[in-house]
């Protein structure tokens, strides 16, 4: 038995590369998640209008958290981490709630004691979600992932562009060093050697920050200025008060990012050959839970999966889950060495935007993957992706189709994700679980008399 078990082949999941992959793995991570990273934090700091060195601490903050949840979630401790290559972050789906919070309810303490409750109703509510997994076969978890590469590629248009609200937004300059990353990410992984076909997105960005330099895309005047050590302290903006109208709106972005994680994790898991079971994913949610908990604590906000990290996982094949815990050292490192996060911060966006087109497809592509196993044969499998594609993409095309809807509604649907997400389960469940009217096919007359 123990022979046997010696040679017993290791999952990809559990491979431990070299030290040297798994830096240039790990950065290419942090680097494809980085500029959402730090959005959520400029936002809502933004809106309070809190000034340069608060917003700045917000960000170091943020970034160790970041490290924290993702270490949480990739290696696990107990019944927390689903085990995977999962990276974290800020979600967006708290952006305008916390803004609410901020500016007219209590400050950053109330919104600090909201995304702690939050957490701990995540934590609490992880086993019940756990059990949800039967109802995401392949027709659901095949929708969500193609909605997932879908909703995100206006992001990574943005970025091309030049940064949404940028001076030079749309200008050719900026699409055409766009077009060049991609190009270079493309070629890299058709003619370059396999390990460097690994970490083409990184290939891809550093080539592109080559030529932006030179270009004056970029410059790293702000390396200068940063400090060398920063360490976020509990509670630094006072401490957390709780105030129920803020708690009810954190609850419904709880549950909100729980149907986004758990879309991320089924996805992860078709990708790397280890599928989400119910207890993994219940572990998954309450590590997401326990993050949560710790961004009230240590002055940052609510985390989810990131979608973008998923589509690098399935572009690369890179499936190892150390990989992402190189990636959440990395991000300690920049949370506590500010000057190593204005260099990364220096990566204009339209290097960005090229690497974030291809690796945002490459989710789309993996969702018509999974959807290509499904059979749509005398059933109502293709109205579930329809209408579920529909509902989710209608909030990324038209963001303001909802803005005369209550706040509780607008947190839920506008998020292309969870809209498509909650759409693909409902109906699945309407066709694919209720009984039947007739056993007959529905394309077939409506039954006569002598019909049993």
């Amino acid at each position: 038995m123990s022979a046997t078990a010696a040679t017993a082949p290791v999952h990809p999941v559990d491979e431990v590369p070299p030290v040297r992959q798994l830096a240039a793995f790990g950065l290419q991570h942090v680097l494809a998640m980085y500029a959402g990273a730090v959005a959520v934090p400029l936002i809502v700091g933004g809106a309070m209008k809190l000034s340069p060195a608060d917003l700045a601490y917000l960000i170091t903050a943020d970034l160790l958290v970041c490290g924290v949840a993702t270490l949480i979630q990739c290696v696990g401790f107990w019944r927390f981490g689903v085990r995977l290559p999962i990276m974290q972050g800020c979600t967006f789906a708290a952006v305008s709630p916390m803004v609410l919070i901020g500016t007219t309810g209590g400050g950053l303490p109330a919104i600090y004691g909201s995304v702690i409750v939050a957490g701990l109703a995540i934590m609490l509510l992880a086993p019940v979600f756990g059990k949800l997994l039967r109802f995401f076969p392949p027709v659901v978890t095949g929708t969500v992932i193609l909605i997932i590469g879908i909703s995100l590629l206006p992001v990574a248009g943005n970025w091309a562009a030049g940064g949404a609200g940028s001076e030079d937004f749309g200008e050719p300059r900026n699409l055409a060093l766009a077009g060049f990353v991609l190009a270079v990410v493309v070629a890299v992984q058709r003619f370059a050697p396999a390990y460097l076909a690994r970490i083409a997105v990184l290939t891809g960005i550093v080539v592109g920050l080559a030529v932006a330099v030179p270009f004056g895309f970029t410059d790293f005047g702000g390396v200068g200025d940063a400090d060398w050590v920063g360490i976020s302290t509990p509670f630094h903006f006072g401490t957390p008060t709780f105030r129920a109208s803020a708690i009810a709106a954190m609850l419904v972005v709880a549950l909100v990012t729980m149907t986004e994680t758990t879309g991320d994790l089924i996805a992860v898991g078709e990708m790397t050959g280890r599928r989400a079971e119910p207890r993994s994913l219940s572990d998954g949610l309450r590590a997401d839970g326990l993050s949560t908990v710790l961004g009230g604590v240590f002055n940052t906000f609510p985390y989810t999966a990131y979608a973008q990290n998923v589509g690098l996982v399935g572009m690369t094949r890179v499936r190892s889950r150390w990989v992402v815990a190189a990636a959440g050292v990395i991000l300690v490192l920049l949370g506590l060495l500010p000057k190593l996060g204005a260099v990364v911060a220096a990566v204009p966006a339209p290097v960005l935007g090229g690497a974030g087109l291809v690796m945002f497809g490459t989710v789309a592509a993996s969702g018509l993957r999974t959807l290509a196993t499904v059979d749509f044969e005398g059933n109502h499998n293709l109205t579930v992706v329809a209408v579920s594609v529909a509902a989710g993409i209608l909030p990324v095309g038209v963001p303001t189709v909802y803005e005369r809807f209550p706040d509780w509604f607008q947190t839920v649907m506008n998020s292309g994700i969870s809209a498509g997400c909650l759409t693909a389960i409902v109906l699945n469940l309407l066709f694919n679980h209720l009984p039947a009217r007739t056993p007959s096919s529905p394309e077939l007359p409506p039954a006569g008399p002598d019909t049993v």
